[in-house]
């Protein structure tokens, strides 16, 4: 069986998704087979594995970083926030249903702990080296006698438990000391070492607030990380609260900032391109004059539907539509392109139709089945943009509830050729006549190379600029960067011979 060494925290957002990525990383480099788990996770950024499954982002991203295809046992549980109160509950990859807070920590959490010690058994049966990521506070009293990812994991593993805390937002220490004073003594136990991350500034200041935290806990503090820029895909939209990029740019793209806002790690590779700003437009704010607007995905399309109405973001959306500025939704914001949702079931909502934005002929009706799949395609119709990339193949996954018809005054998009691995003949997205807006249940799209090329470059000749000399950057290459980057700093950062041993092994074993 695997051996295995968890990372807790002392709150939410404190950094131990990154942590446990950087770690993959390094004992990949070191030469182990290593792999992530997460026994329960509630995000909106999601993936489709090659088996047909949803997962949450971290997961793919540590699997990344392990070298590994991402499987739906690394993240056997994954919550989707549907309202303030309530989630879409996925388990192995799959819907069991949409449940409230209280209903769910009052009853199926506590049912779904034999499916994680599965999937954990299988994992440690694989891999040499399993890294796990808790979640939230293991110290939250409310919730910690049915808690399913913290410390009952680390029970159930006995594994050592690494406790990180984020100093960059102050209260590093007290949150230590504090998390550690309502666990139960078995569990102090459990926490063999202590990590502070995000550290800004000189470090020997910070050394007798270091020392006092071992003498106080009793725990050794087994890295001090600093605080990283670092280009990789984000978990959660917290990030984006304060996200809008500033400086010069010479194309500019307006992300519309949904309430429920999923899959926005879709425009990280947009923002890296030289010359690009990605920004991101909340409520109250000005559309501005952008080169192109995008609506993002959603996990409820209906309620950001009317958000847009109610902010008046709607309305701005048309009118620089009217004015030529081309726009793009994806998935959910494809169908808020249309001419109506309707809802017959009261899939998402309790409306039966609302009308939509009207920039693309297509009507979208919500049904219960949820279409899971990776797949590819090819660029199909005419237009300035579909034209202009008609015949290039992309790939993508879908992850989408309603079943979309075009009208007349709309095409299709793609030209769907592969679906779970299957050759197939089938649609997706639409375009107008215009060429100028169009839509695409494909995540991922400007994940593809040539693609996203081709459009920056589109739009680079709209806006009278020169065509950028030199090879087409690959974004796969840029996060295999990044991933390295980050597992040289925490290397330089961490105490690696006290991980080593508390996993029972001599080191790296590779030189």
């Amino acid at each position: 069986m695997a051996r295995a060494i968890m990372i807790q925290g002392t709150a939410s957002n404190v950094g131990k998704s990154i942590i446990v990525t950087a770690l993959c990383r390094i004992l990949k480099q070191d030469g182990y087979r290593v792999a992530p788990f997460k026994a329960q996770n509630m995000a909106l950024n999601s993936f489709v594995t090659a088996s047909g499954g949803e997962m949450g982002r971290a997961q793919v991203l540590q699997a990344q970083a392990c070298g590994l295809e991402p499987q739906v046992e690394m993240n056997p549980v994954l919550l989707k926030p549907t309202g303030n109160t309530s989630s879409q509950v996925i388990v192995l990859g799959h819907p069991v249903g949409n449940m409230n807070a209280r209903d769910y920590h009052l009853g199926k959490n506590m049912e779904l702990l034999q499916t994680i010690r599965e999937t954990l058994d299988k994992l440690q049966r694989e891999y040499e080296i399993i890294v796990i990521e808790g979640a939230g506070s293991p110290a939250e009293v409310n919730l910690k006698d049915r808690d399913i990812t913290n410390m009952r994991i680390a029970k159930m593993t006995q594994c050592p438990v690494l406790l990180a805390a984020d100093i960059d937002r102050g209260g590093a220490l007290a949150s230590v000391v504090g998390t550690l004073a309502l666990l139960d003594p078995d569990e102090v136990q459990l926490v063999r070492g202590l990590l502070i991350n995000k550290f800004r500034g000189d470090i020997s200041l910070l050394k007798p607030a270091l020392d006092f935290l071992e003498q106080r806990t009793g725990k050794p503090v087994l890295g001090v990380l600093p605080y990283l820029n670092l280009n990789l895909p984000a978990e959660d939209s917290v990030c984006l609260e304060e996200a809008g990029q500033t400086g010069p740019a010479e194309i500019e793209v307006a992300v519309i900032y949904l309430p429920r806002i999923s899959n926005f790690t879709d425009f990280d590779p947009l923002a890296l391109e030289p010359g690009i700003r990605v920004r991101y437009v909340k409520e109250g704010e000005s559309l501005g004059d952008p080169d192109l607007v995008i609506i993002p995905g959603t996990k409820n399309t209906t309620e950001d539907l009317l958000y847009l109405y109610e902010t008046g973001l709607a309305a701005a959306v048309r009118q620089a539509a009217a004015r030529g500025v081309p726009v793009c939704g994806l998935c959910g914001g494809y169908q808020m392109l249309g001419r109506s949702l309707r809802d017959p079931d009261h899939t998402e909502s309790t409306r039966d139709e609302l009308p939509g934005l009207g920039l693309l002929d297509v009507v979208t009706t919500f049904v219960a089945d949820k279409v899971l799949a990776q797949a590819e395609g090819r660029i199909c119709g005419g237009g300035p943009l579909p034209g202009q990339l008609s015949g290039q193949d992309v790939t993508g996954y879908e992850i989408h509830m309603g079943r979309t018809e075009l009208g007349p005054g709309a095409q299709p998009f793609l030209e769907v050729t592969r679906r779970r691995g299957e050759a197939v003949v089938g649609r997706d997205g639409a375009a107008a006549a215009s060429g100028l807006v169009w839509g695409t249940y494909f995540h991922g799209i400007f994940d593809n190379d040539h693609f996203r090329a081709g459009l920056l470059g589109w739009l680079r000749q709209r806006r009278g600029l020169e065509e950028l000399a030199g090879p087409v950057q690959s974004s796969q290459a840029l996060l295999e960067q990044e991933l390295d980057r980050l597992a040289a700093e925490c290397r330089a950062s961490l105490d690696m011979k006290a991980i080593y041993q508390l996993l029972g092994l001599d080191g790296a074993r590779l030189a």
